[in-house]
């Protein structure tokens, strides 16, 4: 039909816009007249009987794709009611319908805006020249702080990628490992009272002041995963207790699958920049992370390790005693222990030790797990880690 209107548009000029049918018929004539009657002919015919044949099919196909789209709806809304019935949660489930999507589009717009600042800022600019080093340095600040901010307003998986990304400075560029490195190991978004306390009901049936003579609602620290408050069991003993953020086991799957998409997505536009690997090992590590009871279970193997395989070492290393009876799934109830951090070397020489001593026994302490033991219990980073004297004992060079 495009090609009949075009070679009719020139014979008939103002006949078709000021004569009508008339006109048209008219027009017509003249171009059999002109010998092209057989051609344009055909030329119509093909036209009109496609145009027939689409209004002829199109009721027939809206029809399948509205049958298509309302088994497609069905099928979601079925599958999102279940997945609401079946949680912990189904309130917070209900909200999650709402927040997951928002937070794919935050990806999204973060991902965009990314690739789309490399690209504009390294156009035209030659390997290896100033200007680009100077231009790449300048995006990848920008790109970090975009992803730190995607981070922590995403929250759960993402602050414990961002905390991966902050370990990897052999790997990636230095700004994203400084940016990430700077507010990921202790600036971790914190979960109210309230929070914690749905989670203890659904946990142990019991609000924490309930299971605890004393609990103090202000956290002493958050990381990616949980956060950790104190506490006084009924027969006088300090407690640590760690505590689940309440919506992790909701969105971990959602999350990390568009995580998985955002990081395709970069290795699509910039194949070098291939970090898929960094997701598999999210994938595979964060199951057992968000069990409290696995990691409560692997506090004792390590500790065993060390009094079997490592007896020299043992008594210069503490783990955290588990009360198993306050431990479930998401609740971990530990010994409480105080120290300083491991990289605050002021506060080492304070307590009268050196800190080459603890470094060295740091050294010893993960080379043992990894070449003796073959079971390694703690990511070796400062947010982990905590130095003391020993108890009981006179400050000394070697006595952590």
């Amino acid at each position: 039909m495009n090609r009949v209107r075009g070679r009719l548009a020139p014979l008939l000029g103002s006949t078709l816009r000021s004569a009508g049918a008339g006109g048209v018929v008219k027009g017509i004539h003249q171009v059999a007249r002109a010998g092209e009657a057989q051609e344009l002919g055909r030329d119509l015919g093909r036209g009109f009987a496609t145009a027939g044949a689409l209004v002829q099919e199109t009721p027939k196909q809206r029809g399948w794709v509205r049958r298509v789209g309302t088994v497609a709806l069905g099928t979601g809304v079925a599958g999102a009611a279940a997945w609401v019935a079946t949680g912990d949660y189904p309130l917070r489930r209900i909200t999650m319908l709402y927040t997951i999507p928002v937070r794919l589009a935050r990806d999204v717009t973060t991902a965009v805006a990314m690739v789309a600042d490399y690209k504009y800022s390294l156009y035209g600019l030659a390997e290896g020249s100033a200007e680009r080093e100077e231009a790449q340095h300048e995006a990848h600040m920008r790109c970090a702080n975009r992803l730190q901010a995607l981070c922590f307003k995403n929250g759960g998986i993402y602050i414990k990628l961002g905390q991966h990304i902050g370990q990897l400075d052999y790997l990636l560029p230095e700004e994203y490992v400084k940016t990430m490195r700077a507010s990921m190991l202790d600036k971790c978004p914190v979960s109210t009272y309230k929070q914690v306390c749905d989670v203890f009901l659904a946990q142990l049936g019991r609000l924490p002041n309930e299971v605890f003579e004393e609990f103090d609602q202000v956290p002493l620290a958050s990381a990616s995963l949980a956060q950790v408050h104190t506490a006084k069991t009924f027969d006088g003993q300090k407690i640590a207790v760690k505590v689940q953020h309440m919506h992790l086991t909701d969105s971990a799957v959602a999350d990390t699958a568009t995580v998985d998409f955002i990081v395709s997505l970069v290795h699509w536009f910039f194949p070098s920049f291939d970090y898929r690997w960094l997701l598999a090992e999210v994938r595979d590590s964060l199951p057992k992370e968000l069990d409290f009871l696995n990691e409560g279970r692997n506090c004792e193997k390590a500790m065993e390790n060390f009094k079997k395989l490592s007896p020299k070492l043992a008594s210069q290393i503490s783990v955290p005693h588990i009360y198993w009876e306050y431990s479930t799934q998401r609740i971990l109830a530990m010994e409480y222990m105080d120290g300083v951090g491991v990289t605050d070397v002021g506060a080492i020489k304070a307590l009268g030790l050196q800190p080459a001593d603890v470094a060295r026994l740091v050294s010893q302490t993960f080379s043992e797990m990894i070449f003796r033991h073959g079971f390694v219990h703690c990511d070796p980073h400062a947010a982990n880690m905590m130095v003391r004297a020993k108890p009981g004992k006179c400050f000394s060079s070697n006595s952590i």
